[in-house]
């Protein structure tokens, strides 16, 4: 092909006779997605090229050029007059040539002793850095609607289930802090993953380091990361840290599925525990009488999403050599598209938790039956003296009784009971009701009013002092 056919604006254009195929261009831009990162090339960019004037690779006079005119094109970028260009392939190049074009000689020299490779890895760790921690103040909003639930309705008592069977009563606060607390995990499991995202990898250049005398540990505290990487090929090569966050992200989606779960059966007829704000459903198409839990159950939908995010990069990673190879293009549509889906279901479900509106009287007719107290009458047998698995025993034999009779254990008469054991005495209807039950679970962590109250404040504590 004549040389005049050839596309002189790519960087690698010397070595190259043919100019690149149109169909590649398509292929392999990714500026129509990586461009969101233009805050923090541009802010590694002013940097590096100050570091590189410090360093007295670069003049002060381009340094200076460079960072105005890197201001100049953020501007541009912010107001929505820059034109992206699909053939100069992603935001690296697009930025950097505009800036020759904006300020001449001087923007040739702001990619020496740097490549794309660490370029990119910076811009993704300086991106997620940000959203780490959004997503913990998010969390902290959805903390803050579970302690209000919890707070508004200190002695509602709720059926506790196992395998969606009625267990136990525990007081609606005590099922709130429940969730409360793998959030508060959450948070913790995002922190600790920040640690290892805000290491700067810049200065590793392609994968072997540069030769120009650079200053990493400047370049690094300038951008407020805590260290540099300490081997070149490992920081433009791996991506675990943004694996680890999406691990960390799919873990607060499986919590929140499983909160929109119970939400979504609460609000069946069926149960009928909780009513949804209407500003939150929808209704049907064709019938009327619908009203349908939709932010619950897109949460729920789109907690797949994240987990298929999650399993996409750790499938790129698996079968990479080093150093960088292409493939690594793929990873930022699956960590954008997680910070979006992540943020948005933690902050709606924020919204609808702290204007949940449980039907008290509902779930009072509900707790009373079911047997739900059947574990403190066999309790109460075994402070008799009587053998746990013996009285376990026993009161499955009283509660298939009352079964068959349409009955529940504090329907039968003191004489009925005593026929299953003469150890039992007219005390035992306290120990049969709600409130009886609930009230005995005293030990650290349980459902007893004083300890929730403990928890509650201690919950409290940890939002307001964080």
């Amino acid at each position: 092909m004549n040389e005049d056919k050839k596309v002189s604006k790519k960087p690698w254009d010397g070595r190259f006779i043919e100019a690149t195929e149109k169909i590649l261009e398509g292929f392999s831009a990714s500026v129509h997605y990586d461009c969101r990162l233009y805050r923090q090339d541009i802010a590694g960019s002013k940097v590096h090229a100050l570091m590189l004037a410090r360093q007295g690779i670069i003049s002060d006079k381009d340094a200076d050029a460079i960072v105005n005119g890197l201001s100049e094109i953020e501007e541009e970028i912010e107001s929505g007059d820059f034109v992206w260009s699909q053939e100069l392939e992603d935001i690296h190049m697009n930025i950097e040539q505009a800036l020759i074009e904006r300020i001449g000689e001087a923007g040739k020299r702001l990619h020496t002793a740097r490549s794309r490779n660490d370029q990119v890895a910076t811009d993704s760790r300086l991106y997620l850095r940000e959203e780490i921690d959004r997503l913990t103040g998010l969390l902290s909003l959805l903390q803050k609607a579970l302690l209000h639930q919890a707070r508004s309705h200190e002695d509602l008592i709720l059926p506790g289930y196992t395998h969606l069977q009625r267990a136990q009563p525990v007081l609606w606060p005590h099922h709130m802090l429940a969730y409360f607390e793998m959030f508060m995990r959450d948070r913790d499991r995002l922190q600790d993953c920040r640690k290892r995202v805000n290491i700067c990898p810049l200065g590793s250049a392609a994968l072997a380091g540069t030769g120009f005398p650079i200053d990493r540990e400047y370049v690094a505290e300038q951008l407020g990361f805590q260290g540099i990487t300490a081997n070149s090929l490992d920081a433009v090569s791996d991506r675990d840290f943004i694996i680890e966050f999406l691990a960390t992200a799919s873990i607060i989606m499986a919590h929140l599925s499983r909160l929109s779960e119970e939400l979504i059966i609460w609000t069946s007829a069926e149960f009928s525990f909780v009513d949804l704000p209407d500003g939150f459903c929808t209704g049907s198409s064709i019938m009327p009488q619908k009203k349908n839990p939709d932010v619950p159950e897109l949460v729920r939908g789109k907690t797949g999403r994240v987990y298929g995010s999650l399993m996409s990069l750790l499938t790129i990673i698996k079968g990479l050599p080093l150093a960088y190879n292409r493939d690594l293009q793929e990873d930022k549509e699956a960590l954008f598209d997680t910070v979006d889906t992540v943020c948005a279901s933690v902050e709606i479900m924020a919204a609808v938790v702290a204007r949940l509106v449980p039907k008290e009287e509902h779930i009072h007719r509900t707790v009373t039956r079911g047997f739900l107290t059947a574990t403190d009458l066999a309790d109460y047998l075994v402070k008799k003296g009587m053998p746990f698995r013996q009285a376990h025993s026993v009161v499955g034999k009283a509660v298939l009784q009352c079964i068959s009779q349409g009955k529940d254990l504090t329907d039968m008469s003191l004489e009925d009971l005593k026929a299953f054991s003469s150890l039992i005495d007219e005390e035992i209807f306290d120990v049969l009701s709600i409130e009886g039950s609930v009230g005995t679970r005293r030990c650290p962590g349980c459902t007893a009013p004083e300890r929730v109250k403990e928890a509650l404040a201690k919950a409290e504590k940890k939002i307001i002092y964080e």
